[in-house]
This record gives C-alpha cells, structure tokens and sequence, in this order.
C-alpha cells in the first residue's frame, strides 16, 4: 500500500552501508519511523529528502506497521541554516522537542506549522534569534497542552499584577503579593515580557514573531521560555544544551 504525505525531518540516522532511518513529522499520521533505501548513495533521488530538517512530499510504501520511502521530492531544504552553526543548533533543538511532544499516529498540524513557521523565521527573518526561540518554546507548550495562565494572578486575579513572576511548575501567574521570588521555581517578568508572552500564547499563530522587546529583556525572556518547557516536559535536551555552549544564554532563575 502507498501513503502520500508531507513531512519534515527530525532525526536522521545512518543504516546499513547506503540506507538512513528518517524520524518524520507529517501532516496526516504525526510522527513517523521510515527507511530511506540507498539515499546515501551518490546521485540517488531520495537523497535531499533525507537530511536533517528538509521538508518533503513523500510517497511511502507501508507493509504492516512498517514504512519505506518510494519517492520524495523536497519543498525546502532550509539550507541557509546549514551555514549557521548557531541557527543550525537551535533548529536542531526545535526538531527534538517536536519529537518530544509529538504523537505518533496521531496529527497534529498546529505542531508542524508551528515548526515549519520557525525554521522558517530562522533562516529567511531578519529576527534575533532568541525572540524566535521564546516564541517557539512557549507556542510549544500552548500546542501540547501545557499552555502558562498569564491572563491574571492566579492568586488574587489581577489582570495587571506587580511585579509579576511566572511560577514554572505551576504553569500560573503571580503578583508580588501572591508568591514569593523562588529561585528555580520561577523568574519575574516585566511588563513588556508580559505583554510578549501574553502575545505569543493568546496571540494570532500568523503573527508569531510580530513583537518586540527593549534591549537587554530578550536574553531573559527566552531563557524563561526555555526553563518552563523543560520545566512542563520534566525533561531537558542535548540539543539546547549544545546551543547554550555555543554561547547562548543559560536558563532562567
């Protein structure tokens, strides 16, 4: 039986003297396990399609639960990333949370869009590229389910609370009044954050990347980002780990 669909690397992994497992997030059937037969061999016509990243129409061949890729043809490559050891490492990053939260089976194409919008703001937006990570770690959360309440505190209900501070496991909103600094548990916002995150989690998906910041609040604002999706996924990832060594900021305390 064949299967068209449209999908995206995440991980790519040498098999065999020429074959490659590819790791796929698709539009139709979530994420995917696929052999590409012989894509590592020169001139073969799978070949763009299996690299890290690319983004294809894939004609697969399943036999039981099991699928191969019989044809492919590439929609894009996203190869100014490829140049970019810093862009490179972060998109890396987003293809492992994506791996993360995706299901398999199941689709989700607010997950792929949500990707496919951020590879895209990385290589071709003339946009820092931390505003981008925030963005995508916190729209992230919002599309698996682990959206932050930053409508109001969640203690007293103010919709403009002092001092505000975002509580990482709690997912809430607090006020000075309503809860404590807590070093590791969460971090405070100032109002132009608030108002980022408040436009990245209510926001237009579309607009995304439509906010800015004054300078010296976009470091933190991503590493606040970063520390509650690793904070909601009990879970932290090489990939990010390798992109803070490359000299991006730590996370948030």
């Amino acid at each position: 039986m064949h299967v068209d669909l449209a999908g995206v690397v995440l991980r790519a992994v040498d098999y065999k003297e020429s074959d490659r497992i590819l790791t796929l997030l698709t539009d139709r059937l979530g994420l995917l396990t696929v052999k590409a037969q012989g894509c590592r061999r020169k001139n073969s016509p799978l070949a763009a399609a299996a690299q890290l990243l690319a983004y294809s129409n894939f004609t697969l061949f399943a036999y039981r639960d099991h699928y191969s890729v019989k044809e492919a043809a590439p929609q894009e490559q996203f190869l100014g990333l490829r140049a970019d050891l810093d862009k490179l490492s972060l998109a890396s990053y987003f293809a492992e949370v994506a791996q993360c939260v995706g299901v398999e089976g199941e689709s989700n194409g607010e997950l792929l869009s949500l990707l496919l919008n951020s590879l895209y703001a990385l290589d071709k937006l003339q946009k820092p590229a931390e505003l981008i990570h925030a963005a995508f770690d916190l729209r992230c959360m919002v599309v698996a389910g682990y959206a932050p309440l930053l409508d109001a505190c969640a203690g007293c209900g103010t919709g403009a609370p002092e001092a505000p501070r975002l509580d990482f496991q709690e997912g809430v909103l607090l006020c000075s009044d309503c809860g404590e600094p807590s070093p590791g548990r969460s971090a405070p916002l100032t109002p132009e954050m608030l108002a980022a995150a408040r436009h990245i989690v209510y926001g237009d998906p579309k607009r995304l990347f439509s906010f800015t910041l004054p300078p010296g609040q976009l470091a933190p604002f991503a590493a606040l980002a970063s520390t509650y999706l690793t904070t909601q996924l009990e879970r932290g990832f090489k990939t990010l780990d390798f992109y803070r060594g490359l000299g991006a900021p730590p996370g948030a305390g």
